[in-house]
């Protein structure tokens, strides 16, 4: 099954929901209010759409998620990688470090992972 699409809005929803769930709808909104500023009318439209896509529920006025932040920011690298490098990630990998430096420790980490890929 292939991971929805969450847009920049959705996703600082998310973010906050991944760290409070399961979280009633009311208190969600309330955070919503203070961390994004939305009114309770805006989360709960945002609450009814990710529903309807399949990433959250709503269940008894308590929201939990059905889709991980890591789901979710693979989706985002792939649609990335997709979009602007052709599906080629060694070019994403070379463009990104082009543009950013990496600490030993980020390299080293960087290793590790590719070596236990393999």
């Amino acid at each position: 099954m292939e991971t929805p699409k969450v847009f920049e809005s959705e996703y600082r929803f998310c973010l906050i929901l991944w760290e409070n769930e399961p979280i009633n709808s009311t208190k969600l909104a309330r955070l919503c209010n203070e961390k994004l500023g939305w009114s309770r009318t805006t989360t709960y439209t945002v609450i009814r759409r990710l529903c309807d896509r399949g990433v959250i529920k709503n269940e008894n006025a308590v929201v939990t998620s059905l889709i991980s932040k890591d789901e979710i920011q693979a989706a985002e690298i792939d649609e990335l990688v997709a979009k602007t490098f052709e599906g080629s990630m060694p070019a994403f990998i070379a463009a990104f470090t082009k543009r950013k430096k990496l600490s030993r420790e980020e390299v080293a980490e960087i290793r590790q992972m590719l070596d236990q890929y393999e």
